[in-house]
């Protein structure tokens, strides 16, 4: 995962694309509003495709480690 970074000095600790002030909670917005990679891509010209494979999979991961919480 070395794409994603958090750092408490960034964004108050959310994690980010590194090298960007792209919070991937963003990126996920995007996905989850319909946009497609190329989209999210010509959206943040300074991201790549693998940087939003890297959020997406940040994503899936840290989902996976915690407990589901239901309402």
């Amino acid at each position: 995962m070395d794409r994603i970074e958090v750092n408490p000095a960034i964004c108050s600790g959310k994690p980010i694309v590194r090298g960007t002030r792209i919070m991937v909670r963003n990126i996920l917005g995007m996905v989850a509003g319909g946009y497609t990679v190329e989209r999210i891509v010509e959206s943040y010209p300074e991201l790549s495709r693998e940087d939003v494979a890297a959020a997406l999979e940040y994503a899936a991961r840290v989902i996976d480690e915690d407990q589901a919480v239901l309402h």
